[in-house]
């Protein structure tokens, strides 16, 4: 009977649980409202990636009319106060110089499918890449040489290399699509400029999961941003451009059910224009330094070096086997590369400062360019203390010395990558790669090949410190400060601000008193020892 009764007893206990555990909190429900692996225009083995858009489309019917508004789409951006036309397929620069002439290695970082040459088709809606954006595996891959397409079976490439490409699955990865992630913006954005970290300095991978001191807003435990939380999307526009920044922002908060300007990519959007609550002191800096300036001591902290600086004029050098020679640091990372020439890493790096109202003049190919005025400015940042619309800004200098045109005097593309006679990387031979480079931008060579020295200039805006963190007074206000180099502005305590003379007559007048004093001290010391 006793044994009967626990039995019994127990049973009970089972039921209350069960009952219990059956009326406690709901699983977590997905934040989608649809489960892709249902959808039946995706139950298919998909052979390339526009099977996958058009299966896409025919659910979300105006997505790629709306990508193919975009900059991260047409590459190509018209300054409206310049008019210079910008992006990735019109612009110079100091790594790789363009892609323009290197398309078919560079698209696998473009939105599309099929981008080789100039006469890729922008007008189809199905060469929209969705998955680029949407993979939510962390397998999607677009090898590089193959015109931003992807692999579905093994394939060689190059052919006859012995180099094996592994296909991907795309109807696993189709059925898993959903919204981005930093891993998905980082897959282009973290490895521009050839390599992880190596463009701008505060992008790089260490942001696919960073603790709080290196992110404050992306920290995985804390706020655990995506890129999409300040660059807010709405019919695939996304906010926050390079070729046109916000640099000065003097609207307040923009948050959710506040009327007002409509959320930007500025601090002061979540932040405001006084964000320092319990000290005014502070807010009397918002009107001339950025928020960036104090928030990010250094770039490239995440562990991940960045490069400073590229040199192409050494490239060229073969090492004892005939191959283009390949020099390492004790960090494994390449210091020289014959195909590119000598590099420079740093990590933890300051930013040098300077004043940014948001305009940002090019050099491109066809400008005129004097070697006497070196560096050429890639990008040169205007701003000034007096115009009203200029901040100081961190940014991140990159140094090169790269290839022109001595007799046309221009700075000129290089066609680097491919399997053809022409590209640098296969030959060493720089008269070839620029006249391929040259061409792909209908732009005049005349077969000489010289090397000039230039910058271009990143703003630093990510890698945003905990304010325990952040810069104090005596970082700016002290001999040889951070701002030591900034004109037009009246810092107290940095050495171009100081008046020797003042100083002089100051520290004068301090010892004339201290002497008073003492004097003084003395006398009624002497007096009183004579009344005694």
């Amino acid at each position: 009977m006793r044994i009967r009764a626990l039995s019994i007893a127990a049973g009970l206990a089972m039921f209350i649980s069960l009952a219990h555990a059956a009326s406690g909190p709901a699983a977590k429900l997905s934040q989608s409202t649809a489960d892709h692996s249902k959808f039946t225009a995706l139950q298919q083995d998909f052979k390339s990636g526009p099977e996958v858009t058009k299966a896409c489309l025919s659910c979300h019917t105006e997505a790629a009319k709306q990508v193919q508004t975009t900059l991260h789409w047409k590459w190509e951006y018209r300054n409206p106060e310049t008019q210079q036309l910008l992006g990735k397929r019109h612009v110079i620069n100091n790594f790789c110089t363009s892609a323009s002439s290197n398309l078919a290695s560079c698209a696998s970082c473009h939105i599309g499918y099929g981008m080789k040459d100039a006469n890729f088709d922008f007008t189809s809606e199905e060469n929209v890449d969705c998955l680029v954006c949407h993979d939510n595996t962390g397998k999607y891959k677009k090898p590089g040489g193959l015109a931003g397409n992807v692999v579905t079976k093994d394939t060689e490439f190059p052919p006859g290399s012995g180099k094996i490409l592994r296909g991907i699955d795309l109807k696993l990865i189709a059925q898993r699509v959903g919204g981005t992630r930093r891993e998905t913006c980082g897959a282009c954005h973290f490895y521009g400029g050839g390599g992880d970290g190596v463009k701008h300095g505060d992008l790089d991978s260490s942001l696919e999961a960073p603790g709080k001191v290196l992110d404050v807003h992306m920290d995985v435990k804390g706020n655990n941003f995506t890129c999409s939380t300040c660059h807010k999307t709405a019919g695939h526009q996304i906010p926050g451009s390079r070729y046109a920044p916000t640099a000065m922002d003097k609207e307040g908060a923009a948050m959710p059910g506040k009327s007002g300007h409509a959320r930007t990519t500025s601090c002061q959007s979540c932040h405001g224009q006084t964000p320092h609550k319990t000290d005014a002191k502070l807010n009397d800096h918002t009107d001339k330094i950025a928020c960036q300036t104090c928030h990010i001591p250094s770039f490239a902290r995440g562990g991940v070096p960045t490069k400073m600086s590229w040199d192409w004029s050494t490239a060229g050098k073969r090492g004892s086997d005939g191959k283009p020679l390949i020099v390492k640091n004790d960090d494994d990372y390449d210091v020289y590369m014959g195909i590119k020439g000598n590099f420079v890493w740093a990590e933890d790096v300051k930013p040098e400062y300077m004043w940014f109202n948001g305009k940002v003049k090019y050099t491109l190919p066809g400008d005129k360019i004097d070697k006497s005025h070196e560096p050429v400015l890639i990008n040169a940042f205007e701003g000034s203390p007096s115009d009203g619309k200029s901040m100081i800004w961190p940014v991140k200098v990159f140094r090169g010395k790269q290839a022109y045109d001595p007799v046309n005097k221009t700075l000129v593309v290089t066609h680097l990558a491919g399997n053809d006679d022409t590209a640098y990387w296969t030959n060493l031979n720089w008269e070839k790669a620029v006249a391929a480079g040259m061409k792909a931008v209908n732009r005049p060579f005349s077969g000489k090949v010289d090397f000039i020295s230039t910058e271009s200039s990143w703003p630093i805006t990510h890698m945003v410190a905990p304010k325990e963190r952040a810069l104090g007074c005596a970082d700016c206000h002290a001999a040889g400060g951070r701002l030591e180099k900034v004109s037009g502005i009246y810092i107290p305590g940095r050495t171009s601000d100081h008046a020797r003379w003042l100083d002089g007559a100051g520290w004068t007048f301090a010892l004339l008193a201290l002497a008073g004093v003492l004097l003084h001290g003395l006398a009624r010391f002497i007096a009183f020892i004579r009344r005694k």
